[in-house]
């Protein structure tokens, strides 16, 4: 039986790297499933057990400078994922309608298919995300959500991209995510770099409106394949996640909207008070992609009635 079940494991690990794309089988955490899973599995362990357990009898760092590079990374990163998205395709020869997955070797899809990757690579690269918050004894931020969300993403990705590297329509997401990332990583740099740069952060509050924006252009761009009456070389799985990916959070972050800013019941404002030494002894408290944005990084906001996940991309 043990031998069998082996077997069948093996047959199937052979058969995913039989079936990745052989255009992007080469690049890091590609070629076959068990790294990736390897990696995501003992985040998910870190944040949850060793974590916790190796700063319980320390004091919290102070990481503010590391904070402000790490931002700093992520802005530059993804303003360069979404120049390469554009330029493979969004900006130049794409309809923005039935936009085929690009199965060829030509320059513009290999092109799609390394964005595609650097996209799908940055999602380990927020993973630091959960390694500030234990870091800082942040624990409380780091929900079931929190963590759900750092590893599902790439894990999915690297599902998708194995498949269609070159997804034509189904990478419109993807750079939109990339776009808010910019936005909202560069929110968490100036929140992160002090005191002095808090009259900085006056739009806090349109945080959200910016999510909710990106989640309307996703569900709407989207749906326009349950609509067309031919739309070829499509994975229709894929065109299925993005849509209830989009929709749900949609509904979700309108939700939040209404309760906070039309109904008037709004989270209460925190105000930064410098410390001696500089740093930040009280966070400015904002809510943004579903959580609330604190010293440069974000926690989990529940209200009762919303408990969000982070989707940069989204």
């Amino acid at each position: 039986m043990l031998q069998e079940a082996v077997s069948n494991i093996l047959k199937l690990h052979n058969y995913i790297k039989l079936r990745t794309d052989a255009r992007i089988r080469d690049y890091p955490l590609m070629n076959d499933p068990v790294d990736m899973n390897v990696i995501l599995l003992l985040y998910v362990f870190f944040s949850v057990y060793i974590g916790p357990r190796l700063m319980a009898n320390r004091k919290p760092l102070h990481l503010n400078k590391a904070m402000i590079v790490y931002n700093l990374v992520m802005v530059s990163l993804n303003g360069y994922i979404v120049y390469e998205f554009l330029m493979s395709g969004w900006a130049t020869t794409f309809t923005w309608r039935c936009d085929l997955v690009d199965y060829s070797s030509s320059p513009q899809a290999l092109r799609l298919v390394r964005v595609c990757w650097m996209f799908y690579f940055s999602k380990y690269i927020e993973l630091l995300d959960t390694v500030f918050f234990v870091l800082r004894k942040k624990q409380s931020q780091i929900t079931f959500l929190h963590v759900f969300h750092h590893s599902f993403m790439p894990w999915s990705w690297w599902w998708g991209i194995t498949l269609t590297p070159a997804a034509g329509m189904g990478t419109f997401h993807a750079m939109v995510n990339a776009i808010v990332h910019v936005i909202m990583y560069f929110y968490y740099l100036l929140s992160a770099a002090g005191p002095r740069f808090q009259k900085y952060l006056w739009w806090k509050k349109h945080m959200t409106a910016i999510q909710i924006t990106q989640f309307v252009l996703v569900s709407l761009h989207i749906s326009q394949y349950y609509f067309m009456e031919k739309c070829d070389f499509q994975v229709p799985m894929w065109i299925h996640l993005i849509w209830m990916h989009g929709v749900f959070f949609l509904v979700l972050f309108s939700n939040f909207w209404i309760q906070a800013y039309i109904k008037g019941q709004r989270l209460p404002a925190v105000v930064d008070k410098p410390q001696q030494n500089g740093s930040i002894s009280e966070p400015v408290t904002v809510v943004a992609n579903g959580k609330h944005l604190e010293n440069g990084h974000a926690h989990h906001h529940t209200n009762g009635k919303i408990v969000m996940g982070k989707v940069k991309e989204i």
